[in-house]
């Protein structure tokens, strides 16, 4: 006998999106049967059709909301002149992108899939296989990047030179439908995500908004911010809840219930929403570089949870927006249509701020690294800068061998000593192109090798997106170094318009963690720490320094 008690409840109940969609193609797919004993057949090829399509769009293109909330940032009264700098800067990028050779990002990420398979599909049940046929298709054939390394020991790895394998989870549900989620995720971002094990304690508004304000705060601006922003709170595992806060963070689940219930199932929460949203508008960074937009938008989703466990769990996605929906139906295989037309997004005149060459001081990489110090030095923290000239290209594959090599007694490269350092991995080098997309990396991630190498004269300029830890400042108010930052998401633009030549100059077994010559025009970038150990992130400072005379008034902490 039924237990009349029993209710079941889907923990994320979410109504089927009405994204755009196109067809790619109808071949593949057909269905066998009638009535409730039809199925549809899918063959091996209609899947590794989708995985490709998926992924060359997701590196060339955004999907048009994203877009609109760039421009609307120009748009804002309330954006600071260096918030409306890196919306326009990403605008143009994406129209770039959209020509098809450079992707939108140099890291062109992790490839993910979320499938949700009806029970009413039947295939060769070889599915991961042949979606992993399809990436691997469009990794090789694009202008993309290898970057997923395999474990050949515990301390021991190797790139597997196909941007395989790719993480792809296929979940069982009801119907004749096959949907996919195809995100492609860069480190950068994906290092962004967060679990908190908290307790009840925090289970009130002015507390979590305080808990909050902490941890996004923490993120700082190295994943290339605006962000759009998930948070969840609760969860039947903290597995799940950092899940469920990818989901979110990637809009897959916009369309849950906007309140909870009895039974249990997770569901948005709209008011908190706009709640957490203004938090972000108070930290100051902005989309970057100072101002107000840290974050285009807010989801907060609320799952239920065990009694004695409170899951938090935080994640972003960046600028660099890739996902996309995917999905074979009866009527054939169907991809998101993602916006193919960014330049109507540009505006007819770039913001005043954004071209005011009296706010920009040139940098001439090609002086001595005395001279080119000596130039930063007028300049205060917070200041905008063009580079032109030589730098080197290392990062921390090329920043662990080099610091094997001091530890050898075989001295610092002459390199580091010479040239200022940036920290960036390219994309592959289109045919008659000078460079592959090629934007910057994470800073912190070399954070630890800068006391050492600015003791003996190297990296004494670094140049690369984010914040840095406090070690850094003072490592440079020790030595006499500067950190420049450079504006995190625009890789296609910047290989288009600023980088004139590239060559490997140590370490070419790496391939693309090579150290590299690159020669730049007019690069964009700011002075984030000085040679006083002044830091733009730090509370103190963000508050007064703007974009030029720009000041960020109304948007300090």
């Amino acid at each position: 006998m039924a237990d009349a008690r029993f209710n079941y409840t889907d923990l994320l109940p979410r109504r089927r999106g009405e994204q755009p969609m196109r067809l790619l193609s109808t071949a593949g797919v057909s269905i066998q049967g009638t009535g409730a004993d039809a199925v549809l057949n899918i063959d091996p090829e209609a899947l590794e059709h989708l995985a490709s399509e998926a992924f060359r769009d997701v590196s060339h293109f955004l999907r048009t909301d994203h877009l609109e909330q760039l421009r609307a940032i120009l748009e804002d009264p309330e954006s600071s002149a260096n918030d409306r700098y890196v919306a326009l800067d990403l605008l143009r990028n994406a129209n770039v992108a959209a020509g098809g050779v450079l992707p939108m990002c140099q890291d062109t990420g992790t490839a993910i899939v979320s499938a949700y398979r009806g029970h009413r599909i039947r295939t060769d049940g070889d599915d991961a296989r042949h979606l992993s046929r399809g990436i691997h298709r469009t990794f090789q054939e694009l202008n993309l990047r290898y970057s997923q390394m395999a474990p050949l020991t515990m301390w021991e790895e190797a790139n597997t030179g196909t941007n395989l394998p790719a993480q792809i989870e296929i979940s069982l549900g009801k119907g004749m439908e096959y949907e996919f989620l195809f995100l492609a995720k860069g480190g950068g971002s994906a290092n962004k995500s967060f679990l908190f094990q908290e307790t009840k304690a925090v289970l009130d508004e002015d507390r979590m908004l305080e808990f909050l304000r902490e941890k996004i705060e923490s993120i700082g601006t190295a994943a290339c911010p605006p962000y759009h922003l998930a948070v969840v709170v609760g969860g039947t595992s903290g597995e799940f809840a950092l899940k469920t806060a990818k989901l979110a963070s990637a809009h897959y689940l916009d369309t849950l219930p906007d309140h909870g219930g009895p039974e249990g199932h997770g569901y948005r929460d709209h008011a908190f929403e706009a709640k957490v949203f203004e938090l972000t508008t108070q930290i100051g960074f902005g989309a970057q570089f100072g101002g107000k937009y840290f974050c285009h938008d807010v989801r907060v989703v609320r799952l239920p949870r065990h009694g004695g466990s409170l899951p938090v769990a935080i994640a972003v996605s960046c600028s660099a927006d890739r996902q996309i929906i995917g999905r074979i139906t009866a009527e054939g295989v169907f991809l998101e249509e993602l916006e193919r037309d960014p330049a109507q997004f540009l505006p007819d005149t770039a913001p005043d701020a954004d071209e005011d060459d009296s706010a920009v001081t040139p940098i001439d990489l090609n002086a001595p690294m005395a001279a080119i110090t000596k130039q930063l030095a007028a300049c205060p923290v917070g200041s905008r800068v063009s580079l032109s000239g030589t730098m080197v290209v290392a990062r921390d594959i090329a920043h662990a061998q080099i610091r094997a090599r001091i530890e050898r007694g075989e001295g610092i490269p002459q390199y580091l000593l010479d040239h200022p350092v940036y920290y960036a991995g390219p994309a592959k080098t289109p045919e008659g192109w000078a460079s592959g997309s090629f934007g910057p990396t994470t800073a912190g991630r070399m954070d630890a090798y800068v006391e050492q190498f600015q003791s003996l004269g190297g990296s004494l300029v670094m140049l690369a997106k984010g914040n840095r830890s406090p070690a850094v400042a003072d490592a440079c108010a020790r030595y006499g170094g500067y950190y420049l930052g450079s504006v995190g998401g625009p890789a296609a633009r910047l290989a288009q318009d600023c980088i004139r030549s590239v060559e490997v100059i140590d370490y070419a077994e790496l391939g693309m963690e090579a150290v590299f010559r690159i020669e730049v025009e007019d690069f964009p970038a700011f002075v984030l720490v000085d040679a006083q150990g002044n830091d733009f992130f730090a509370k103190a400072d963000r508050t007064v320094v703007g974009l030029g005379p720009t000041r960020l008034a109304g948007h300090s902490n």
